[in-house]
């Protein structure tokens, strides 16, 4: 992230998040979420909250918790909505998906010992699924569109890069999400994740900032119609920039690393998100993504954030990056053992 967060805008995170985090008991590593959401047609006729210039006041906590995918499930081929009951249901099923993995005595093999997903998972608190189908809107099918042939050619030679290299050989063959560099719900755009599907936004006088709780990098977007990054600089969450749209927050990112990658991406991607706040607990998040250089067209998506109670407690991503040297010791300690002549 460049070095372009001022004075006022620090000052201006610090003080919002202490007020906020002084107003919240902790309770648990995630967000607590608003107890009962107000009827959507009631939340709908009241009022957004402005900032002082007039400007739709989104700043605060909210969750974009869906068990809908990113692309439609093959069953539900041309079904492009749910009804109310059958979102309920898929949401359901998804629960207990989640509840039901072999734990404490129903443990028989190897093959059931796993991180006890429920733990996080579950949270404790309502969770469920959109109208829709697939979180991709466009194309119509609820699918990400085919690659084209230099999208095809380059995922190709990826594969072949990664074949020459040992996924225990040093410390860049582990992935970047391992390493806590990056995590591809980060986007942008960003994307639901299965826990801590929370994020924070801070508004400041020509600044607007995106913060995730999984893999806290704050995202800082000038507003103030200065130039992107040179095109040599790339950086793994690109460069963003930002405009008002009317009550729109529009946010457009370019000079993507050619390592983010994101879903066989390349360094040409360009998303553009759309922040709509369609009433005080809700904010309609839209995307498009293209990038020629590795899809035959652009494609789009959309869901709702959800205000929640704060603060977001830190996520302090560290397991496999705090783990490196004991990972690659053990791989040179198997290698050693296996040159050994056998005793």
């Amino acid at each position: 992230m460049k070095q372009t967060l001022g004075a006022a805008l620090r000052a201006t995170l610090w003080a919002t998040s202490f007020l906020l985090l002084s107003s919240t008991l902790a309770h648990g590593q995630t967000a607590k979420p608003a107890l009962a959401p107000e009827p959507r047609a009631k939340a709908a006729a009241r009022p957004i909250p402005r900032l002082s210039d007039g400007k739709p006041d989104m700043q605060g906590y909210w969750t974009n918790q869906t068990f809908t995918p990113l692309e439609r499930p093959a069953q539900f081929k041309d079904k492009t909505h749910f009804t109310a009951e059958e979102a309920a249901a898929f949401a359901a099923k998804a629960l207990e998906d989640v509840k039901d993995v072999p734990r404490g005595e129903e443990v028989k093999s190897d093959a059931d010992i796993h991180y006890d997903d429920g733990i996080w998972l579950l949270e404790h608190y309502e969770k469920g699924a959109m109208l829709r189908t697939s979180i991709v809107s466009d194309p119509v099918d609820g699918r990400m569109p085919p690659l084209n042939a230099e999208g095809q050619k380059r995922a190709q030679e990826r594969a072949a890069a990664r074949k020459g290299v040992g996924p225990f050989d040093s410390a860049q063959a582990r992935g970047l999400s391992e390493r806590c560099i990056y995590w591809a719900h980060e986007g942008p755009p960003i994307l639901p994740t299965g826990y801590n599907s929370n994020l924070m936004i801070v508004q400041a006088p020509a600044t607007f900032v995106i913060q995730p709780e999984m893999m806290p990098v704050a995202r800082v977007v000038p507003l103030d119609g200065r130039s992107t990054i040179g095109a040599a600089l790339r950086a793994y969450r690109g460069d963003s920039r930002g405009t008002w749209d009317g009550d729109t927050m529009v946010i457009e990112t370019t000079h993507y690393s050619e390592k983010t990658a994101w879903r066989g991406s390349s360094e040409h991607l360009k998303v553009t998100e759309r922040l709509t706040m369609t009433s005080p607990t809700t904010i309609r998040y839209q995307f498009t993504v293209e990038d020629p250089s590795t899809w035959t067209r652009p494609w789009s998506g959309e869901y709702e954030m959800t205000r929640i109670d704060g603060p977001l407690f830190e996520y302090a991503c560290h397991e496999g990056n705090y783990q490196l040297p004991s990972i690659l010791r053990g791989a040179r300690r198997t290698e050693e053992a296996a040159a050994e002549p056998s005793r």
